[in-house]
């Protein structure tokens, strides 16, 4: 009796447990591993077949004929978009941007469509990566089971960082990667009821890769640290020097992205002429075309040049750049990965002529470079460090390629604020951080909201003068400037309170102004000067050019802040529903 009474409960929790929400959450999560897992195969086999088409029996150098095909592929991609002007543009920042802002919902026929045209891209040379239609197939498939199961906006960003996790993992053999990419870079959360379904899907999507394609992981030679003092150094100034370059290839990226929305071309022709120009470059250097695994494999190979590397490392830059920036579809991960090679082996290689009897040959600082520069563009050190360990199955390293992450990641941030995903975003209006929004303030500037019509007062004017343009202008509170009209003080009517008499008309602002006020800048975050106001308890502030503190640019008040985040607010509250159901409605 007692024996099938514990069955019995045994039987009873387990069915309680499969029905629970984390129970549903971890079974689908599985399906949608397997789902992400077989769509990176098929994406992969698509690709391959798509190469043979546009490559098969030509010489992939040495024949001029080869600058057009990128063209070609760009020209396809192009057309596409312009005819189906109803479908905007997806890349990771959307999938950012819609765990964020809009629930976990992404539109699903963007995120397929960008996919196919990646094939196309990558296939025709695109110098670009194929991580992120991964992690856009992923976050697609998930956004189906959601959506089929009519599940609430936490579940929706759940199963969208499994898809997302699934795609990364399936993509680079690395379902370790896969989580921590998802946690560092898009959810920016670390909870059990997200990050178990995470863990699940990714581990299930690498197996589903693996079982039919045997991914193996980089061969790479025996890299160790031959003189961990010396070294340690060494690899200190590489981080730096990967910060740098992360930085560059973002600001290279969106200086090409701002320029080709200026050119008075058609947009259907832009990614052609994108194409053209990696074309060209890799007319001379093949090696920038494509993905460049093959590429990254002989640098760690230690069987490339001090000058190749070199030339490969700012044509990289300049290719992806006008890959992507001339409107083409593909990832950053691997062009980072590549960057970070061609520095890191230059970099290697120089160091190891210097002291050939205390460190690595070039590979090993190639290896660490891949991951720093990694870490810089994407701001995910973590997600760096695993990468390039489970592409690797290298632990030898380990030490110097946590150290250069880090370092990379800090000089990043100190130089570029945003990452390689989230600039895009920022320059939407959107602040994103560790998966949501930060406070609305802190992403509004002084200078968009100040007041530039200001009314003033001098040294010389009086109490009167300033009595009658409080009443005249409803203003309680003026700047003071100089005969050089540069600014020397602020009055208010708390200081004519204080300082003028009954009667006392005639005393000059010179004698009630307080001089040298405190200002704000047109740079600072409304954010900054709330607490600024709060903390002296005053009123207003007047707006000053930082590099000229006696400059009045303009001036802003306790209200004015007010009533622009109130503003804001209802705008963002309104963009937000009106975005979701858009998201729902075309899905």
């Amino acid at each position: 009796m007692n024996e099938s009474f514990s069955k019995w409960n045994i039987r009873n929790a387990i069915f309680r447990g499969l029905h629970s929400e984390p129970g549903i959450s971890n079974n689908l999560a599985v399906l949608i591993g397997i789902f992400t897992g077989l769509t990176i195969v098929a994406y992969d086999l698509c690709l391959k077949y798509a190469e043979s088409v546009f490559w098969n029996g030509l010489e992939p150098s040495g024949q001029y004929y080869v600058i057009l095909i990128p063209a070609v592929g760009g020209l396809f991609v192009g057309l596409v978009t312009h005819y189906q002007k109803s479908l905007k543009r997806c890349n990771v920042a959307e999938v950012i941007e819609g765990t964020a802002l809009h629930g976990g919902r992404i539109r699903i026929r963007e995120a397929f469509r960008e996919v196919f045209l990646s094939i196309v891209s990558i296939a025709t040379g695109g110098s670009v990566g194929k991580e992120a239609p991964g992690i856009l197939a992923g976050a697609g498939i998930g956004t189906i089971f959601a959506k089929t199961m009519n599940a609430p906006d936490n579940r929706y960003r759940i199963f969208l960082g499994c898809g997302a996790s699934g795609g990364i993992a399936a993509a680079f053999n690395a379902p370790l990667a896969g989580v921590v990419f998802v946690v560092e870079v898009i959810l920016g959360e670390l909870e059990t009821r997200t990050f178990i379904p995470i863990v699940i899907s990714s581990v299930f999507a690498t197996l589903v890769a693996n079982l039919i394609f045997e991914v193996r992981p980089i061969n790479v030679s025996y890299y160790g640290l031959v003189d961990p003092v010396r070294e340690s150094g060494l690899y200190l100034v590489l981080g730096i020097l990967c910060g740098i370059a992360s930085v560059v290839i973002i600001r290279t990226l969106y200086i090409v992205h701002d320029l080709f929305r200026t050119i008075p071309v058609h947009p259907a022709f832009k990614p052609a002429i994108g194409g053209l120009i990696v074309g060209f470059i890799g007319y001379f250097y093949p090696q920038v075309r494509g993905i460049g695994y093959n590429v990254i494999s002989e640098v760690l190979a230690n069987n490339f040049t001090l000058q190749l590397l070199l030339i490969l490392l700012v044509l990289k830059i300049l290719a992806f750049s006008f890959t992507i920036g001339s409107g083409n579809a593909g990832g950053s991960i691997i062009p980072s990965l590549f960057v970070g090679a061609m520095l890191g082996g230059a970099y290697g290689t120089v160091v190891h002529q210097i002291f050939p009897a205390s460190t690595a040959v070039a590979g090993a600082y190639a290896l660490v470079g891949m991951a720093a520069t990694l870490a810089g563009t994407a701001r995910a050190p973590l997600t760096a460090m695993l990468i390039l360990f489970e592409l690797t199955m290298d632990y030898n390293l380990i030490l110097p390629l946590m150290f250069a992450c880090v370092v990379s990641n800090s000089i990043a941030n100190g130089l570029h604020e945003e990452s390689i995903f989230t600039e895009v975003l920022k320059r939407r209006g959107f602040t994103i951080r560790r998966g949501k929004e930060i406070n609305v303030m802190e992403s509004m500037l002084v200078s968009g909201n100040m007041v530039t019509g200001v009314h003033t007062l001098s040294m010389n004017d009086t109490a009167k003068d300033l009595l009658e343009l409080m009443q005249s202008s409803r203003h309680a509170g003026f700047p003071v400037l100089d005969e050089n009209k540069r600014l020397r003080g602020i009055v208010t009517l708390e200081d004519m309170r204080e300082k003028v008499n009954y009667g006392e008309l005639d005393t000059k602002i010179s004698e009630i102004a307080t001089l040298d006020p405190v200002v704000a800048y047109p740079d600072e975050s409304l954010d900054v000067v709330l607490k600024r106001l709060a903390m002296m308890d005053i009123g207003r502030l007047p707006v000053v050019s930082r590099t000229d503190e006696t400059k009045l640019l303009g001036i802003i008040t306790r209200s004015d802040v007010v009533k622009s985040y109130n503003k804001e607010i209802v705008k963002s509250v309104h963009e937000k529903d009106t975005k979701n159901k858009e998201i729902d409605k075309n899905r």
